[in-house]
């Protein structure tokens, strides 16, 4: 959105006749703080979900990871508030990463008023954040768990508050913190303003908002359960026990900025960091086990670029908002499609591009299935050219991975297959843009699927063919840079 030519030469003096954030209607210091921030042109999200808050009305509004959510809920606050006074604003996040970047981009935005904030977690000691609730704030930024604990000691307290921001609503239930969050809500005054931020919808969120929100509007920007655009997908099959190694081998030929590499498990995520360290890489590791001080040490350090990769874990994924990442890394398939959207949100943040590869096993053919299914797409299989592939035979007994694959009910003939339209014949477009390795074509008749793209080998005896597609043939040419 673009102010007409006309305007902006009639009012050369003012900066806000320059910024199409001025037609939200937005207070001055605010956008001095916008401009500041670097922000040129609201998002979608921000578009919609602006005037809503200034208008005083609940609000659920989901969007998908990396679009801009912090801002569309920060600036309007701001500008309600106008000045400092009492504790006002409470503002609900998941992860401890969450609370600090939050705090942030408010504290980033208000520095134009004489707006407080404050962020509340654990992790930390209570000396810092107590002194900082006695001189007195505006905004409290805080975890549930560390907010009680101020609660009840009454260095907290919640009388005040007339906007409520759950903020990742769906991570924190998924994270367990519903019956914690519904104490916090009824401590608040029923007279208030109640705001639903999420990157997915799922229905146990209607749960909360039956008792917490008043007549909200929705705001839901691009379908729900969708991935970024920017983001090329796919899934790269490969035996178990070649994983790190296709990993290294990955590393080596991909032209990458900096990477995330996503671990289901903390001891999974040190045992690849250790490895990747050995192999030269500089390594940042995130994971609940770390100490807050571990933790904002690798944040920073991988945003600074002393790191180049940082392995994680999904409950660190929505605490790394950092600009800049053009390769996330599923090292393991996430158990849960959401925590699918939530991880490759964090590249191709703000409209960039970035690349999502995902290392698939025979064992997590149901937990692939879910996933396309969560987000109504087909991901392309890819090879990587020059690599040695094992044959890729399932492990045994993964008792849980069968149990899985049954619920997800019998597809046959198409692997990873979600019922969606097939690939057409050289498919496997939309995969990352530089490992010069086609898409496998998804037929489901005899013989001839895709043709094999220029250059690309034949699949290796026990490559991924043989896991459910009934068709042959490998789709897709290079993909270049």
């Amino acid at each position: 959105m673009t102010q007409p030519a006309l305007l902006l030469l009639a009012q050369p003096a003012s900066i806000f006749t320059l910024m199409p954030f001025k037609s939200l209607n937005l207070s001055e210091q605010v956008l001095r703080g916008v401009q500041a921030a670097g922000y040129t042109e609201p998002t979608p999200i921000q578009l919609r979900a602006i005037p809503v808050v200034l208008g005083g009305g609940d609000l659920i509004a989901s969007a998908q990871t990396g679009t801009g959510k912090t801002a569309a809920f920060a600036l309007p606050v701001l500008s309600r508030l106008g000045t400092h006074g009492r504790t006002r604003v409470l503002v609900l996040e998941p992860t401890r990463e969450l609370a600090a970047q939050v705090e942030t981009s408010f504290r980033n935005f208000a520095r134009f008023t004489d707006i407080r904030t404050v962020a509340v977690f654990g992790g930390v000691g209570y000396g810092v954040q107590r002194s900082e609730l006695k001189r007195g704030v505006d905004i409290i930024v805080a975890t549930p768990g560390r907010l009680v604990d101020y609660l009840k000691t009454g260095e907290i307290s919640l009388r005040d508050i007339n906007i409520l921001i759950l903020d990742e609503v769906d991570r924190m239930l998924d994270m367990g913190f519903l019956p914690t969050v519904k104490d916090i809500i009824a401590r608040c005054p029923r007279e208030r303003q109640t705001l639903f931020f999420s990157a997915t919808v799922p229905p146990e969120i209607a749960a909360v908002a039956s008792f917490a929100l008043r007549n909200p509007a929705k705001v839901e920007i691009g379908v729900a359960r969708s991935v970024n655009e920017s983001v090329n997908h796919a899934l790269y099959p490969v035996a178990y026990d070649q994983k790190f190694e296709l990993l290294e081998a990955l590393l080596a030929k991909t032209e990458f900025d900096s990477v995330i590499v996503f671990s289901r498990t903390k001891h999974g995520a040190d045992k690849i960091a250790r490895r990747l360290k050995a192999a030269n890489h500089a390594v940042a590791v995130l994971h609940a086990n770390r100490s807050q001080n571990q933790r904002i040490e690798a944040l920073e350090g991988f945003k600074s670029g002393k790191y180049e990769v940082m392995v994680a874990t999904d409950i660190a994924a929505r605490g790394i908002d950092v600009a800049g990442v053009s390769h996330v890394i599923n090292y393991d398939v996430p158990e849960k499609p959401e925590d699918y959207v939530h991880r490759i949100g964090r590249t191709g943040r703000a409209q960039a591009v970035g690349d999502a590869i995902t290392l698939v096993s025979p064992e997590n053919a149901a937990d692939i299935r879910d996933i396309q299914r969560f987000i109504g797409a087909k991901i392309p299989e890819l090879r990587l050219e020059g690599f040695n592939y094992a044959p890729i035979i399932a492990r045994p007994d993964q008792p849980t991975q069968q149990r899985r694959g049954q619920r997800g009910g019998g597809q046959r003939g198409g692997g990873y297959g979600s019922g969606g339209p097939r690939h057409q014949s050289g498919g496997g477009g939309g995969g990352p843009r530089q490992h010069q390795a086609g898409g496998r074509g998804n037929s489901s008749g005899g013989g001839g699927g895709g043709g094999r793209g220029e250059g690309q080998p034949r699949p290796a005896e026990g490559s991924w063919n043989r896991f459910g597609a009934s068709g042959g043939g490998t789709g897709g040419g290079r993909r270049g840079r």
